[in-house]
C-alpha cells in the first residue's frame, strides 16, 4: 500500500475514532441529561442548540467561499497573511451582528427564558464561526488529526462539566449553556494557536482585502444559502410544533431527532475525509467512484434499521416520560440514511465539481414544499404524528431530488435502485406501524432487508473488491 492510501486511511482513523468517542459522549448527553434535567429544563436546553445550530450561518458564506476555493491546497501554499487577515476582519464584523441581535433581544423582547437563551446563542455565535474557520482551514489542507481534535475535543471537555455540575446538584439549563460556551472558547483557542503563523501577520489593509471578501461570499453565498435552506426542512417543522403545542412537546422531539442523528456520527467522520480527497481525484473516474462507494454505503445505512426496536426497549426502560414521543423513531429513523448519503456522497460530490446551484436548489425547492405542507399539516389539521413523517418525507425528497441531478449530470442510471430502496424505507416504518415497534417489526423488517441484500449481492460483493483495489492503487 502506497504512502497516499496510508494517508487516506490514517485520516480515516483520526475522524472514526473522534467520532466514536464523540458518539459515545452522545450517548451520555441524551440519556443523563434528559433524565436529571426534566422535560422543561431539558427542552430549554434543546431550544438553545436549536437556536445555536444556526449561528454558523451569520458569516453570509464567507467561510464557504474560502471552504471552495482552498480544497486540496497544502497548508503551506496558503496566503497566509491574505487569510490571517480575514479571519480578524471576520471576527469584527460578527461582533457587530452578536450586538445588534443582543439588543434587540434586551429591548424588543419581552423578559423571560427564550430572551436569555437568544442572549447566549449571540455570544456563542462569535466562537462558532471562529471555530469554522479554523476547522475549514484544516479539512481543506487535510489536516485531518488536527481538524478531528478541534470538532470533537470541546465536547470533552463539556461532558466533564456537566458531570461536575450534576454531581453537585445542579439542574438548570443555564449553566449547561455557559459550559457549553466555555468549552467551545477553549478549544477555539487551541485553534487559533494550531494557526498562529496566519494569524500573527500584519494586517492587510480592508481596502485591498476587500473584493477578496466579496468574492468569497457572491462564492460561498449559494453553499450557505443551502446549508441554511437544507436546516431549515427540518427546523421550521421543529419551531411550528413549539408553536402549535408546548415547550415539553418540542424537547421529546428534539430528543427522539436528537437519537436518530446519534446514528450519523460515523457518516460524517467519512465525509470530512472525502472532500478534499476527491478534489485532487481525476475527474474522468469520479462517476465510477460513486458507483462503487454507494453500491457500498447504502447497504449499511439499511443495515442500521435493524437497531431500532432494540434501542426503543432500552430507552423506554431508562426514560418513561419519554417512551410516548420514542414510537416517533419508527419514522424518524431513516433519516440516517438520507442524510448519510447527502453528507456523505451527494453533497461532497456536488462541492467537489462546483455545483453549488445545484446544491441551493435542491435545498430551496425541498423547503418550499415542506413549508407548505408543514403549515397545513401542523396548523390546519393539528396532527403531530403526520408533522414528523413530513420531517422525514422531506428529507427524503431532497437526497433522492439531489441524487437524481447529480447522476444526470454524470451519466449514470440508478433510479430502479432508488425505487427500490424507497420500498424498503416504507417497509420499514409499515412493519413498525403494524407491529407497534415490536421485535416482530424488526423480524419482518429483515426478511425484507436480507431480500434487498440478495437482490444486490452481485453489486456489494463487486464494488467492494473495486473499492478495495482503488485503495491499494491509490
Amino acid at each position: 500500500m502506497n504512502e497516499k492510501a496510508k494517508s487516506v486511511i490514517k485520516n480515516l482513523y483520526y475522524t472514526v475514532a473522534a467520532n466514536f468517542a464523540t458518539l459515545g459522549i452522545s450517548v451520555l448527553l441524551n440519556l443523563f441529561v434528559p433524565k436529571l434535567l426534566g422535560v422543561t429544563e431539558y427542552s430549554y436546553w434543546q431550544l438553545y442548540v436549536f437556536y445555536s445550530s444556526y449561528v454558523g450561518f451569520f458569516h453570509l458564506g464567507w467561510i464557504d467561499g474560502i471552504y471552495l476555493k482552498i480544497g486540496g491546497e497544502e497548508y503551506e501554499q496558503l496566503d497566509k497573511r491574505n487569510l490571517g487577515s480575514q479571519f480578524w476582519y471576520l471576527g469584527i464584523f460578527e461582533c457587530i451582528v452578536s450586538s445588534l441581535v443582543i439588543i434587540w433581544a434586551l429591548f424588543f423582547m419581552p423578559s423571560g427564558n427564550k430572551t436569555i437563551i437568544l442572549l447566549l446563542t449571540a455570544v456563542v455565535s462569535l466562537i462558532t464561526i471562529a471555530k469554522t474557520f479554523i476547522l475549514y482551514i484544516f479539512q481543506s489542507t487535510n489536516r485531518i488529526k488536527e481538524y478531528a481534535q478541534l470538532s470533537r475535543s470541546d465536547r470533552y471537555i463539556y461532558v466533564v462539566l456537566i458531570g461536575i455540575y450534576f454531581l453537585l446538584g445542579g439542574r438548570n439549563f443555564f449553566w449547561l449553556i455557559v459550559m457549553d460556551i466555555m468549552s467551545r472558547l477553549i478549544m477555539t483557542i487551541w485553534g487559533m494557536y494550531r494557526i498562529k503563523d496566519m494569524l500573527s501577520l500584519k494586517l492587510v489593509s480592508l481596502k485591498k482585502v476587500f473584493p477578496e471578501i466579496i468574492d468569497n461570499i457572491n462564492i460561498g453565498s449559494k453553499l450557505m444559502l443551502s446549508s441554511v435552506a437544507s436546516m431549515l426542512i427540518i427546523g421550521t417543522i421543529r419551531f411550528f410544533v413549539e408553536k402549535k403545542w408546548t415547550i415539553q412537546t418540542f424537547g421529546k422531539l428534539s430528543f427522539t431527532l436528537s437519537i436518530s442523528n446519534m446514528f450519523l456520527t460515523f457518516v460524517n467522520a467519512v465525509g470530512v475525509v472525502m472532500f478534499p480527497l476527491l478534489r485532487r481525484t481525476n475527474q474522468k473516474k469520479l462517476p465510477a467512484l460513486f458507483v462503487t462507494l454507494r453500491d457500498l454505503f447504502v447497504p449499511i445505512t439499511y443495515a442500521i434499521l435493524l437497531f431500532y426496536v432494540p434501542a426503543k426497549y432500552v430507552l423506554s426502560l431508562w426514560l418513561p416520560e419519554y417512551a410516548e414521543s420514542l414510537k416517533f423513531m419508527g419514522i424518524l429513523f431513516p433519516i440516517i440514511i438520507y442524510e448519510g448519503r447527502m453528507s456523505l456522497l451527494i453533497n461532497t460530490y456536488l462541492k467537489t465539481m462546483r455545483k453549488e446551484k445545484s446544491i441551493l436548489f435542491v435545498n430551496v425547492t425541498t423547503l418550499s414544499l415542506s413549508l407548505i405542507l408543514s403549515v397545513i399539516i401542523i396548523f390546519g389539521l393539528g396532527n403531530l404524528t403526520w408533522a414528523v413523517g413530513l420531517i422525514l418525507i422531506s428529507l427524503a425528497f431532497r437526497c433522492n431530488f439531489a441524487e437524481y441531478l447529480l447522476c444526470k449530470s454524470m451519466n449514470i442510471h440508478i433510479e430502479s435502485s432508488m425505487a427500490f430502496e424507497t420500498l424498503l424505507t416504507v417497509l420499514f416504518i409499515l412493519s413498525n406501524l403494524a407491529f407497534g415497534g415490536s421485535f416482530i417489526s424488526t423480524a419482518a423488517y429483515a426478511v425484507c432487508y436480507v431480500i434487498y441484500l440478495l437482490v444486490n449481492y452481485k453489486k456489494i460483493i463487486r464494488s467492494f473488491k473495486e473499492f478495495r483495489g482503488l485503495l491499494k492503487g491509490t
